[in-house]
């Protein structure tokens, strides 16, 4: 009889313990668990200490809350210049209601992909071959936005998408490889040829510039020159206007008049002399002999222009 009722109360131990075990639920930061009672969506439960009903309740969901990076698998895609694009991608989303999350679809994430893929398929077969390359930007914010519309019924929340990897076929790389290689040469005729045009610039205005300058020191040469000129025969005016003042002066002093006589004899005398040694004919005024009543006529003009 002690061994039945031992045996009966390690029963309700045991039973107690599941009891406990079923009751206590402890959810992790960042989940969310959905409970669902006799087979209906009952309650979340978010982070922390959560109680439910044994044998009536149940976790029928376990949700992690955090950013969840998904791979988008590789596909071949369409340009609209009908060229074969082979485009793989990698998509960031985040369980915003756990409810929706479990109820809404029977697997989001499949649902997801394949509307990741259908959107790229249909931006890319909107673009030329060489915007896929430059539009990858649009391309990302495009698929977001269409994924995100339709993943609200999900209970999901399409943060971002991007592209990892443009292959396009091989005999297309090796084109574009050839443009580019073209490409670059052109500019580089181009860059020379505007390196030497900038060069005959530099040396026509360099030497415009020398010829200005060569002008102008010319031009101040010249004027400097005749300024110099000026001066020389302003200064040459002015020294025999002196001197004629100061002969002018001393023929009014005492003594002056003999002075001039005999000056004006002496060059009388010395003009005939030099007329006898530099020419062969001489002319000889009538009144040669009567030398004194030569310079009275010569003394007499001199008298005349005395004011």
């Amino acid at each position: 009889m002690e061994i039945g009722i031992g045996n009966v109360s390690f029963v309700i131990f045991i039973l107690a313990l599941v009891f406990v075990f079923k009751t206590i639920n402890v959810v992790p930061q960042q989940h969310a668990w959905v409970v669902e009672r006799l087979g209906k969506y009952h309650a979340t439960l978010g982070p922390g200490l959560n109680i439910v009903v044994p044998f009536v309740d149940r976790i029928a969901y376990k949700h992690v809350l955090k950013e969840i990076p998904l791979d988008v698998p590789p596909q071949v895609c369409i340009t609209k210049d009908n060229t074969q694009l082979q485009v793989d991608g990698i998509l960031y989303f985040q369980i915003t209601d756990a409810m929706r999350a479990s109820y809404g679809s029977s697997n989001y994430i499949a649902a997801i992909t394949q509307l990741a893929q259908t959107t790229l398929r249909s931006v890319i077969g909107r673009m030329e071959l060489d915007k896929t390359f430059e539009e990858r930007e649009h391309i990302n914010t495009a698929i977001v936005n269409a994924i995100d519309e339709s993943a609200a019924n999900w209970g999901v929340k399409v943060l971002r998408y991007e592209i990892k990897d443009l292959t396009p076929p091989s005999e297309i790389l090796h084109a574009m490889q050839a443009q580019i290689t073209a490409e670059r040469g052109k500019r580089a005729l181009i860059a020379a040829s505007e390196g030497r045009k900038q060069e005959q610039i530099n040396i026509a205005t360099g030497e415009r510039e020398a010829s200005i300058a060569r002008s102008e020191g010319e031009k101040q040469a010249a004027i400097n020159r005749a300024q110099g000129e000026a001066a020389a025969i302003t200064a040459i005016a002015d020294a025999t206007a002196g001197a004629l003042r100061e002969v002018g002066a001393a023929i009014q002093s005492q003594g002056g008049a003999d002075a001039v006589n005999l000056k004006v004899a002496e060059k009388y005398v010395e003009a005939f002399a030099e007329l006898a040694r530099t020419n062969n004919s001489l002319i000889v005024p009538a009144n040669l002999g009567d030398m004194s009543g030569l310079i009275a006529t010569a003394m007499q003009v001199v008298k005349t222009q005395k004011p």
